[in-house]
């Protein structure tokens, strides 16, 4: 439904700005610019979970380009291929024949033994369909400007803290500033419009949309956008309630005239009611939506909106500093960063990760996709979905460190959602009890392996994804989470594992097949990755079987299982094995460093494990220092985890500088509006990057084989950041711990407990027991008194 017009206006909007000099708004947490957006990686993001939306700020027309979080291609279906399971033994056993083979130095039948099990699987096991569906964009929002053509004093920024879009300018001597917030109390998208002088806004309100078949109508004041994305499939409806005291209808759009300020109100909604289920009416949701805000004012509509933005995001503060960078546009810092002297552009992509999992992911929403909940393409990058085989867990790598451990709540729904439909394929494609996911899902829960059979047949994005549940036991202690949500998905996972692994002839070992290193190497028996996962998973299911009374024989069962499945392996590179055989190439620099999961974010090698923590640093220095966006985010919290800060910072800064200024093969780095790239854009890089902020400043374990948790203080602070502070990290434990520094050393740390559950704190080589009841608060100096 894009027209031409359209196309022309977005195009007049770009050039309409004339240079300016303008300074930093009053806004320390912020993202600014002195130009409006030319491309969508250079519009602003606001978000509430449900809708997202993409601010341009250009100018003499406004763009808002929209989203709504259950608009997919595809309907209810099941992707389980019935009967695959008779497929697996004889894929089994080309596979371990193949490994016999490599083992003896045969490596061309091996690898035609593997291909004969990769065919087998692409004819008789793979999903049906065979590819999964797709994120979709919702619509754009125009305002067209009268005499506007030429403005002065342009800036536009995103004020992080309150979680608005802000442009502003002037036209001659009038001051016009429009500010633009998606509320997750009112699940609406707000646009508020203003000029210093009386009667001085006119302009004209549109709405359109790409779907093909979507319709514009006008009800009063009104825009009313209806469409499908396909027959069967997402119905959606959009609203925008246009004010201002005067108000005609032009064509399909609304003209408003001689207005001094007025509200945009945007909702939408779909007929999505679960992914079994398109019963729902989006009208009569629409209606009920605008009907909850009718009678707010602006000022009520900003209140509300901040009280509930600020009752997540204000609970962490952190300061690295700031030099006279801090005050220039956010382009020319991402530009600057890698050679400059800008520590706060760090606390900044530190806080901007949390910002973004706030507008990405709230209760009663999707989880947070490759590109968060943003997406202007019919078709993205893959699909916009949720791959699993690093990306959907990283994007919530910052909830529990960062204190949004309820921005997880998203995720956790669909966990249930996909325990259903993964109990369908583990056992069409396993014959197993539980359930599985493999590397992809959508929004109707798909859960078995697409793509190809090479990459496809990863069977631990289930264990990965039920470890957050433990994760946020961890970091809660919430006895009555554990119960009730986190261990019966846990221990369904672990079902499916305890029936899946199966006896390597030629070790004895307990081993996971077929599987692959995520994206490389092809169809294996027993690659590291998986093993890690499942191992700590039986762990986490034994503990909580253990905190909760329950489950001993289960328990009993895991842990025996446990300590046969195939234990991590140094090869002759000195590396970490990220297969069975030593096949390591130490010149490959592939994206994934898939093995070293249990260094970060898992807890499988520890620096109770050295061998295997050099080992696991070895193959790390193998994968090199660029790499995709959210490798580099990877790279960044292994480092951490080695506690070596000047090189997790020497990643950071590799990430935080402009796309496609690194040298070699990849490219990854930061878009000017700060999204990750990948290229092109996924939005877990800037998870993995606030995540590695926190990581290179407190790390918190689970003490083996004590039992205790650890809290490390500072674990590996740059040189770079002599000075700073941090107030409200999570540690695990249930704890909340603040910082400062000076010179490099601790100066004061304060841990105040949730829970009242033992620790020990370490600062350096020095290590403090603390048994602090709920409630309780214990300060330290730099030697821990």
């Amino acid at each position: 439904m894009k027209t031409k017009q359209h196309a022309a206006i977005a195009a007049l909007g770009i050039m309409a700005v004339a240079a300016a000099a303008q300074v930093a708004p009053d806004a320390p947490l912020c993202l600014w610019y002195r130009q409006p957006a030319a491309k969508w990686e250079e519009a602003l993001p606001v978000g509430n979970g449900h809708i997202g939306a993409m601010v341009f700020g250009r100018v003499p027309v406004e763009h808002i380009q929209f989203n709504e979080h259950t608009i997919w291609t595809g309907q209810p279906h099941s992707y389980a291929h019935k009967g695959a399971v008779k497929a697996l033994p004889e894929m089994r056993r080309l596979l371990f024949e193949g490994r016999a083979l490599e083992l003896q130095g045969e490596n061309k039948a091996a690898r035609a033994k593997q291909k004969e099990a990769e065919d087998l699987a692409m004819k008789e096991f793979m999903s049906e369909p065979l590819r999964q569906k797709a994120y979709q964009p919702c619509g754009d929002l125009w305002i067209e400007f009268d005499g506007h053509d030429k403005a002065t004093d342009y800036r536009r920024w995103l004020d992080l803290d309150k979680a608005m879009a802000v442009t502003e300018y002037k036209c001659g001597d009038v001051t016009f500033r429009r500010v633009v917030f998606a509320s997750y109390p009112d699940r609406a998208l707000y646009v508020g419009l203003e000029a210093d002088k009386e009667g001085k806004l006119n302009c004209v309100v549109r709405l359109n949309s790409p779907h093909e078949k979507a319709q514009v109508t006008v009800e009063g004041r009104t825009l009313v956008l209806r469409g499908e994305v396909e027959p069967g499939g997402i119905h959606f409806e959009s609203r925008a309630d246009v004010g201002g005291s005067t108000i005609a209808v032009e064509g399909n759009a609304l003209r408003v005239t001689g207005a001094t300020r007025f509200i945009i109100r945007v909702i939408t909604a779909t007929n999505f009611k679960c992914y079994r289920d398109l019963s729902d009416d989006p009208a009569v949701r629409c209606a009920a939506l605008l009907k909850k805000s009718a009678d707010k004012s602006w000022e009520q509509l900003v209140t509300t909106h901040v009280a509930d933005h600020q009752s997540l995001f204000g609970r962490v503060s952190l300061d690295l500093g700031r030099t006279s960078a801090a005050k220039n546009p956010t382009d020319q810092r991402i530009k600057e960063f890698a050679t400059g002297n800008d520590p706060d552009l760090a606390a900044l992509a530190f806080q901007y990760g949390r910002y973004l999992l706030i507008g990405s992911s709230r209760a009663g929403g999707q989880p947070a996709n490759l590109q968060g909940i943003w997406n202007d393409k019919l078709k993205p990058p893959w699909d916009s979905k949720y791959t699993c085989n690093i990306n959907t867990e990283m994007n919530y790598w910052p909830a529990e460190v960062g204190a949004l451990g309820e921005c997880h709540e998203a995720l956790f729904a669909a966990l249930a959602d996909l325990a259903e439909t993964g109990r369908v394929v583990a056992k069409e494609h396993y014959g197993a009890s539980g359930w599985v996911v493999h590397h992809n899902f959508d929004l109707w829960r798909g859960a078995a392996p697409i793509n190809a059979a090479n990459h496809g047949i990863w069977v631990t994005g289930s264990g990965w994804m039920a470890l957050h549940l433990w994760e946020h036991f961890l970091f809660t202690q919430d006895r009555q989470f554990l119960k009730k949500t986190a261990f019966p998905l846990m221990k369904g996972a672990a079902q499916f594992y305890a029936d899946y692994l199966v006896e390597d002839p030629q070790t004895k070992w307990l081993v996971s097949g077929p599987s692959n290193s995520p994206e490389q190497g092809g169809l294996v028996m027993g690659p590291t990755m998986d093993h890690q996962i499942i191992r700590s998973l039986f762990g986490a299911c034994i503990e909580a079987a253990k905190v909760l009374g329950t489950d001993a024989k289960f328990a009993a069962k895991l842990q025996e299982l446990r300590q046969r499945i195939a234990p991590n392996q140094v090869g002759q590179h000195g590396q970490l094995q990220e297969w069975l055989e030593d096949k390591d190439d130490p010149k490959n620099q592939h994206r994934h460093v898939s093995h070293l999961w249990g260094v970060y974010p898992g807890n499988d090698i520890t620096w109770h494990n050295k061998k295997f923590l050099d080992a696991a640093r070895q193959s790390l220095i193998h994968r090199g220092d660029a790499a995709t966006g959210w490798s580099m985010g990877w790279k960044v919290n292994l480092w951490a985890r080695f506690l070596d800060g000047d090189h997790a910072l020497l990643i950071l800064r590799n990430l935080l500088q402009p796309v496609g200024n690194l040298k070699g093969r990849w490219g990854g780095g930061m878009y000017p509006n700060l999204f990750d790239a990948c290229p092109p854009f996924q939005i877990d890089g800037n998870f993995g990057a606030s995540a590695g902020v926190a990581e290179m400043l407190l790390q918190s374990h689970i003490r083996n084989p004590a039992g205790t948790f650890l809290i490390h203080l500072l674990p590996a602070l740059p040189k770079a950041w002599p000075a700073g502070s941090v107030k409200g990290l999570r540690a695990r434990g249930g704890f909340e711990v603040d910082l400062a520094w000076q010179d490099g050393k601790l100066t004061t740390a304060t841990i105040h407990s949730i829970s009242g559950t033992a620790c020990k704190a370490r600062y350096g080589e020095k290590v403090v027991d603390l048994n602090l009841k709920p409630g309780q608060s214990r300060q330290f100096d730099a030697s821990l008194q």
